[in-house]
Order: C-alpha cells, then structure tokens, then sequence
C-alpha cells in the first residue's frame, strides 16, 4: 500500500522513449502531482533517443526512482526492470519464469485513492514481449494478458474498491481487454504510438493513452460511483524542480554532445521529416549495392521519424537510428529458403513493417543481410557480423560520408 500521503487521482505516462530534450515540463509536473497524486507509468521509458545510447539509461533511471510510485515494462529497456531498485517500482500480472512459472514482478499494488482502495496491476501484451530483443526475455515467458488478470481478480476481489491497469499492449487491444476483463474499472494504455489519446468507454470501464515521447499524460479519478479519465500535454516551464538539478545537468551535458555535427544532408533529404519507410529502404537498397549481397531485409521498427535541417547531426542520427543495430549475414531457415512471400509473411507478423533489396527478392534466398534482431529473434541464428552498422548505414545514405566496414563491429 502507497504510504501516508493522501491521494485524489492518478497521474500515468507512456512510451517516454528517453525523450528527454524538453524534459523539464514533465520534471516540474510530476514533481508537483506528487503532492496528491499517485504517478505512474505504462512502459518504454528507456531507448529511442540519443541521451539513451550516451548515458546508458542513467539519467532515466533517476527520474524514475525520484518520481515514479508503480511502473510496468514494456519491450523497451526490459533488463532495466529487473535492476533490484526498478524491479522494485515494477507491477506485472502475466510474464513469468519459463522453467517455475513465477512472476517475474510483484502482480499488483494497493492504493487509497479518493477514499477508496485501488489495485494497480499491469500487463505487457504478447506481441510486445515477442519484440523484446530474444536475448533479453531468454528464459523468461508471457500468459495471456485477460487470463492473467481474470485469476488476479478472483484472488483480491475482496480486498479492493477498483482495479486500474498499465498496459503495454496497443490500444486496440486494450479495448479487447476491457471486454474480456470487465471489473477493470480504468485502462492506460500504452505500445501502441496511435492518435488515439481520448477515453474511450467499453462497458463500465475507460480506455485512455497519455500524449507519448514526455509530451502529455493520462490522469484518472474518482467521481462518484464511478471514475473519471482525461488527457493533457505538460506546461511548458524553465524551472527545475527540488532535488532534480543532477538529472537536468546531466541531460544538459548529454544535449551538448548530441549537437556535434556529422555532415551536410544531400538535396534530398535536406529541410525534412524524414519518415522512417523511405529512408529504409534507400538503406537497403545502398547496403546492397555497398556491400554487394544478394538480399537485404530491413525491418523499418529498427528507424525512427524525425526533422532534419542542412547538417546532420549526432543526435539527429542517434533519433533516426536509435537502438545501435548491428547488421549481420543470417542463414535463411531451409524451409524459408525457397519460399520468399512465406520468409516475409513471417518476420512482417512478427516485427512489422520490412524494406528489401532489391525489391522485389530473388525467388530463393539463402543468406540474408539483415538486423541483428531480425536474425537472432525470427530467423533463429546469430548471423556472422557485416562489420558495419545500421547507423552508419544510414547516415551514408542521408550525408556524402562514404559507407565504410566497422572495425569495431561485435563479431
């Protein structure tokens, strides 16, 4: 149970993805909910930004630990979440050890909100897990999020007033969990990156998704029998909060190194959002004519979007690629190897969106030049390293830098 502070609402955020660049609004608010609000997250806090891949997550850390009560994981930052202060914050209802079937974290927290008891409990839904690096979750198992939450409710059924549920899982499926799992009396979703932020009601219980990237939140309070759910964007504010100087110099520092220019941008992608479907496949297409491979597959999840002006910069490329994917030459399964619409069938279910080269693929294809993730999580080997990675892929095709082998490419 929160300690002796009184409560009146619940604060939640989603997919902060490191975005730290303006990160005082979100400082100075979550500071000052504190006071009368249980603050809590729904996953992907950590990676997408280069004041990850500088500070290792650091920074995030200890705003997390600062100004957190409950948070869930999502598929980003998973090993993050089993650091003993984190697992500490951390409430998942359905992703166990493989070998016990235990959970991996405590599967809900108590609450006096309003008056009223409130269990807060979690979920990570299959296909987030599923993209979770193979490497990261070995070991580690997901259950299907409605059973999960059905057999937590009838165990505490009787020691609370309401259930809210952080959930990492997309919002259409959230959706699908309100009508399976109708005790649960408020959704924050997460995952899934739509435009959909407004509370949508199913039944007695209300979906709702807070502005992502640290720019806006969710909030849910008790209004008569029922609850009340709303969404709203972070003032904007200079000031930095009480025992937070660290976190802000520290981000201060990090926005100094990520400004370090790296080349002009050519003509056609000078003064731009870059959408991340382009630039994949100008990538492919350039490995393959680079490295002279018969097939390149790209999943688009390993870029992001941004806007760029005349010179690229390290930040901007670590925004456009920021997961520090390492490309690697991965055997085809043998059942694949012929069967190129059932090769793509397959990583699109499971990774998203792909850009190949050539487009279209030969018809038999036996080794591949893909992601690291791609090949350790869907192809089923860990591929022999191409000694260049997705960054400096890109950032030769955005720039008039030559694509150049990674001496210190892991092997």
């Amino acid at each position: 149970m929160t300690g002796t502070r009184p409560l009146a609402r619940i604060v939640a955020t989603t997919d902060v993805h490191s975005a730290l660049d303006n990160a005082r609004p979100l400082l100075a608010h979550l500071h000052a909910a504190r006071a009368d609000c249980l603050v809590v997250d729904c996953g992907d806090f950590f990676e997408g930004t280069g004041y990850y891949r500088l500070g290792a997550g650091a920074t995030e850390r200890q705003i997390l630990l600062s100004l957190y009560d409950v948070i869930a994981p999502g598929n980003h930052g998973w090993p993050h979440h089993r650091e003993p202060e984190l697992q500490a914050l951390t409430v998942c209802a359905n992703v166990v050890h493989d070998r016990t079937g235990d959970l991996l974290f405590r599967p809900l927290h108590r609450a006096r909100i309003g008056g009223r008891t409130v269990a807060i409990t979690a979920v990570l839904g299959v296909q987030a897990f599923d993209a979770i690096p193979a490497h990261q979750r070995a070991g580690d198992r997901v259950i299907d999020p409605a059973r999960a939450l059905a057999e937590l409710f009838l165990a505490h059924q009787h020691e609370v007033d309401a259930w809210m549920l952080l959930s990492h899982s997309g919002f259409a499926h959230d959706l699908e969990l309100a009508r399976a799992c109708p005790f649960l009396d408020v959704i924050f979703a997460g995952h899934c990156h739509s435009e959909h932020y407004a509370p949508q009601a199913v039944g007695d219980t209300l979906v709702v998704k807070g502005r992502e990237l640290g720019l806006g939140y969710a909030t849910a309070e008790p209004v008569g029998a029922g609850w009340a759910a709303h969404t709203h964007l972070f003032a904007p504010t200079t000031s930095i909060p009480p025992g937070l100087t660290a976190p802000v110099r520290e981000i201060d520092r990090l926005r100094r190194r990520l400004a370090a220019p790296l080349g002009p941008i050519t003509q056609r992608w000078r003064g731009s959002g870059v959408d991340r479907r382009p630039l994949a496949a100008a990538t492919a297409a350039r490995l393959q004519a680079g490295l002279g491979v018969d097939a390149v597959i790209l999943n688009e999840t390993a870029l992001r979007a941004t806007s760029l002006g005349e010179v690229l910069t390290l930040g901007d490329l670590m925004a456009l690629e920021p997961f520090a994917g390492e490309l690697v030459h991965a055997p085809v399964p043998p059942f694949l190897a012929g069967d190129v619409p059932g090769l793509l069938a397959h990583l699109t279910a499971h990774a998203g969106p792909l850009a190949t080269a050539p487009d279209p693929l030969p018809g038999q294809i036996h080794t591949v030049l893909t992601t690291r993730y791609l090949a350790d999580s869907y192809l089923g080997a860990p591929g022999r390293s191409a000694g260049v990675r997705l960054g400096h892929a890109v950032r030769h095709v955005l720039t008039t830098e030559p694509l150049e082998l990674d001496q210190g490419a892991t092997r």
